[in-house]
């Protein structure tokens, strides 16, 4: 079967990302390597013990705040965020495997990386590109990177990812999303005012943080907004973010469990360099993308094609063609879109090879993404 693929050139990353590095941190293992120092661990638990003790107001506060700041900066178990000017400056010692992720320690997304690499070594990095870019250097190993969430509903910025670069769907991890509220040690929550994290995580708390009412302040994400709790020393803020996030900075869980819904639950795409082989020892699942031609039941012609194969769909979504937004048809224009799809089957199976070939027919574009085990466990 000729499937088509997209070959897009290489990934210009924003300028806007951060990432000029002092001399002491040009040493690309002081960036993304986990160290496991004991000395720095015992100063930092040391120095979390002290903040407990008085009030933790005044000049006393604010100098220890700066303190624990200099210790978690320079600590090697809170590696900064791969930038994209790091990229070309770190290379993969093959020691174990390293995955990508978005976000900072203590990130839902590094426990969904742990997960899906027992054991491996999680890099964090500051934009889902640069995570695309990593692998496709040989900077890491794998990436793992959300794709949707049953509350929140698809994250379309890596929907638009997966087509700009070449890198293949090798599986799937589900991720059970329980958020805490965290705050500095001595807080209480009659002291809140406010709270901070990622957009989505204060929506999926509404009714609680509403019934509390605290002043929401969205920030990049949900172990950033920890970190910011703890370094800044914030006695009137909380975050919301996982129990991971609280152990990691220092931070007491003021509550827990405070989602709207319990059934919160977020899909990680894992990527690679090479596609792995189907099989069908298992329950498998495909991904592809395809853009038709304009008229009227065109959309129902292609889905067909694996209703008439009794073929499961799990997923679908639609997202502009960046390039060619719109196309022109009897005078009109219209918007040109790319269909995202996911269905029950193996690519070694011949009923989806049958499929793709009926659906390469009027397709005027079709790429697999991968055909991986899908993942029937929950955290």
């Amino acid at each position: 079967m000729a499937v088509h693929a997209v070959r897009s050139p290489t990934t210009q990353l924003p300028s806007g990302i951060s990432g000029n590095l002092s001399p002491s941190n040009r040493n690309p293992n002081a960036v993304i390597r986990f160290g496991r120092g004991s000395s720095k661990r015992n100063r930092l638990a040391s120095l979390s013990a002290s903040l407990r003790e008085g009030d933790g107001r005044g000049k006393e506060s604010s100098v220890r705040a700066v303190e624990v700041k200099k210790i978690l900066e320079d600590s090697p178990l809170l590696p900064k965020p791969l930038s994209s000017n790091q990229l070309a400056e770190t290379v993969s010692n093959g020691s174990r495997v390293r995955v990508a992720y978005q976000g900072v320690r203590g990130a839902y997304s590094e426990s969904a990386a742990e997960k899906a690499y027992p054991n491996c070594e999680a890099v964090p990095c500051e934009e889902f590109d640069t995570a695309f870019e990593a692998v496709e250097r040989w900077l890491v190993d794998r990436a793992v990177l959300p794709i949707e969430n049953s509350l929140g509903g698809s994250i379309h910025r890596n929907y638009d990812l997966l087509l700009r670069h070449n890198l293949h769907i090798v599986g799937e991890v589900k991720l059970a999303v329980r958020h805490c509220l965290l705050a500095n040690h001595g807080v209480k929550l009659e002291d809140l005012r406010r709270v901070l994290s990622h957009p989505q995580a204060l929506a999926q708390c509404e009714n609680t943080l509403t019934r509390l009412g605290l002043v929401r302040e969205a920030v990049d994400d949900t172990a950033g907004a920890a970190k910011q709790i703890a370094f800044e020393d914030l006695s009137d803020a909380a975050a919301v973010a996982s129990a991971k996030a609280a152990e990691i900075y220092g931070l007491n869980i003021v509550a827990e469990d405070i989602q709207d819904d319990t059934d919160n639950v977020t899909r990680f795409l894992m990527l690679a360099r090479e596609p792995i082989i189907p099989g069908t020892n298992r329950l498998f699942k495909t991904s592809i993308v395809f853009s038709l031609e304009e008229g009227p039941g065109v959309l129902f012609k292609a889905l067909a094609v694996f209703a008439l194969r009794q073929i499961n769909l799990t997923k679908i979504e639609s997202r502009p063609l960046r390039k060619n937004p719109l196309r022109a048809s009897g005078g009109l224009k219209y918007f040109d879109y790319l269909f995202y799809v996911d269905f029950e089957a193996s690519m070694a199976d011949e009923v989806a090879q049958n499929a793709l070939r009926h659906l390469e027919e009027f397709a005027t574009f079709l790429r697999v993404l991968g055909s991986y085990p899908v993942d029937t466990t929950m955290l």
